[in-house]
């Protein structure tokens, strides 16, 4: 009898579970469908990130052991846990909604990742002139593929209008949503807690932590993770950095241990009293300088000056956040730029041991010219806080000829040729191109080289034509300079701010046939000339980076030593023992003498962060 009862309610507690599961499933459908699409989409989204480039989606290489499935859930239920709180149709509106602003904003973040390898901030908000003329980078870093952020949301807008009479209209389930809004709090919360501040799995296993490997930021914190942890530590970063006397010694000891005080060589001053002239070419690579396509010279003007020039051939771009205004910064100032953000957008008015400074000592005239508007990425209050003599924008130029971002380096090189030659003398000038620029979309008319098809009609054949014409103004720039006799006089600067189609487009480069491999490969090499018309020329191996580029200049220009030695961060490649460079994510290339020197020398990159978010500069020199 009791058998025979037990099997009576088995039967009948089976359709129970079945019937709740079913109702469940039609009340929560929507939330579920949203919550386990948007996590698909994070993990995609990681994929994507995982490739070289960021334009294609590489499962085999994504970190699925930094991707905490808990988490993940936790922080986008967050979001998705508001939806509850309307009703009906509404309810439904707002869920689709929160998915496609939720997949949106990894698709703007996938975009901005290719194009600066690192993720929109919370600092990029105040840079909304950036975006102005940049309609078609945006477009050139789009990938068909993208679509997958989007298709889950018209597949289900079409089942919920096809199937709507199965549906049940939600109710509005405002202490649901709450349960779940505080659950999903809570789990983030105490993964912090216990990893990072108590850190009872050790230093090294911490989820909300910035790193210097984006990839290993966003798989730890998950896509929209990192954002919020990253607009935490802008609100907890926006006061400045108060320096501890452990902080002070920690950099003096940095300084002690990283400086070389090596006896002069002959190099020492060779340039002492010419005129200083700095030119940041946008996207050169060294890939280009001596090669030629069909017979046909790439970079006939840096090709011929070669003859007279140091050429440093193993210089590698450390930019980061800030891009091209990072090279502005390190050329400048001999520091890395900060961690998190763009330097010149987070402190526009730190104090630095600048170059424009200490030709200033040596009786030089400065100043510093941009073919852009001053508040494009800051630069021109970040400059004048250098204390160049004058800074010039696209304000102080006639505007007769646009190409892409800016006026054509054709009409602003020619015009800056007469701006510099009727500077007061001697002087120490520092501008940038931007012809150059992606999506290096050149018009038809001012694409030069008669290259073959294969090459001409793809980003390569793009990129070379706009190198080619940027490297023709600049052979004109400087035929015009040797014209008034400045040249005579003068040391020219040349450099890439950083990579071009290596960086933005390698992906398609892959695609290329048939392909050649001096072209093919490239590890964020940038080209370095130092140009005296009466300077014997020669190729120098040594490893470095933009921050070295100050060092070794004002060593040139016979500046003291004791005015850079213990401020600069970089080091001076003709007369150094040693041969590495730290990329801005902390890859270190070269060699070293032990691990201890090898963690000292990538430890700058920290050290450079402190010392920007306290001003360091301006209380050093206060105190000097």
């Amino acid at each position: 009898m009791h058998s025979i009862e037990s099997n009576i309610e088995n039967t009948t507690l089976k359709p129970n579970i079945k019937n709740k599961f079913i109702y469940f499933i039609k009340n929560h459908f929507i939330f579920l469908v949203t919550l386990v699409s948007l996590f698909l989409k994070s993990l995609i989204f990681l994929a994507y990130v995982a490739s070289p480039t960021g334009t294609k989606i590489s499962l085999s290489k994504l970190p699925i052991y930094l991707v905490n499935i808990l988490l993940y859930v936790s922080i986008l239920a967050i979001f998705i846990s508001i939806c509850y709180m309307f009703k009906g149709k509404k309810q439904i509106t707002a869920f689709l909604t929160m998915n496609f602003a939720i997949s949106l904003f990894m698709l703007c973040d996938l975009i901005y990742y290719r194009g600066f390898q690192s993720f929109i901030s919370i600092y990029n908000l105040s840079q909304k002139g950036n975006l102005e003329n940049l309609s078609s980078t945006i477009i050139s870093l789009i990938r068909p593929w993208d679509i997958i952020f989007f298709l889950d949301i018209f597949i289900l807008a079409y089942l919920l209008i096809r199937y709507r009479k199965n549906f049940i209209l939600p109710k509005r389930r405002l202490t649901l949503s709450i349960c779940i809004l505080i659950i999903s709090i809570l789990v983030p919360s105490y993964y912090h807690y216990t990893y990072d501040i108590l850190q009872k799995a050790g230093p090294n296993k911490k989820y909300f932590h910035i790193y210097w490997s984006p990839l290993y930021n966003i798989s730890k914190m998950s896509p929209i993770g990192y954002h919020v942890y990253d607009s935490y530590l802008y609100f907890k970063n926006s006061k400045r950095l108060s320096l501890t006397n452990k902080d002070k010694n920690t950099i003096n000891e940095w300084f002690l241990a990283a400086k070389e005080d090596l006896p002069d060589n002959k190099y020492a001053g060779i340039f002492k009293g010419k005129n200083l002239i700095f030119i940041q070419v946008e996207s050169l690579e060294r890939f280009v300088i001596g090669k030629r396509v069909n017979g046909e010279e790439i970079t006939p003007t840096l090709n011929k000056i070669l003859k007279n020039s140091f050429y440093f051939s193993s210089i590698y771009e450390q930019v980061s956040g800030g891009n091209s205004s990072d090279a502005d910064l390190m050329v400048n100032t001999s520091t890395y730029p900060v961690k998190n953000g763009a330097t010149f957008f987070r402190f526009p008015d730190n104090k630095y041991n600048s170059l424009p400074m200490m030709m200033k000592k040596l009786g030089y005239y400065t100043s510093a010219f941009h073919p852009d508007g001053g508040g494009y990425w800051n630069w021109m209050p970040a400059l004048q806080s250098m204390e160049f003599d004058k800074c010039t924008d696209i304000t102080g130029f006639k505007v007769d000829e646009t190409m892409g971002l800016g006026i054509s380096d054709g009409s602003y090189l020619r015009q800056l040729a007469d701006k510099i030659s009727n500077q007061p003398k001697p002087f120490y000038s520092f501008f940038v191109t931007l012809t150059s620029h992606m999506p290096f979309n050149l018009p038809k008319e001012h694409r030069y080289m008669n290259l073959p098809d294969s090459m001409d009609k793809n980003v390569l054949g793009d990129y070379l034509q706009s190198i080619h014409y940027t490297d023709k103004h600049i052979g004109n720039f400087l035929d015009k300079l040797d014209e008034s006799g400045v040249l005579d006089d003068s040391v020219v600067v040349i450099y890439g701010d950083h990579c071009g189609v290596h960086k933005y487009y390698k992906d398609k480069l892959n695609k290329i046939q048939p392909r050649e491999d001096w072209w093919f490969k490239n590890d964020y090499e940038i080209p370095l000339i130092i140009y005296s018309k009466d300077l014997k020329g020669k190729e120098i191996k040594t490893i470095g980076g933009h921050i070295d580029i100050l060092p070794t200049a004002t060593y040139l220009m016979g500046v003291d030593k004791k005015e850079y030695i213990h401020t600069s961060m970089g080091r001076n490649l003709l007369n150094t023992n040693k041969n590495f460079v730290v990329l801005s994510n902390g890859v270190f290339i070269g060699n070293y003498d032990n691990e201890m020197d090898k963690k000292t020398l990538v430890q700058g990159l920290d050290i450079s962060d402190i010392m920007l978010r306290s001003n360091y500069f301006k209380n050093y020199y206060k105190n000097k």
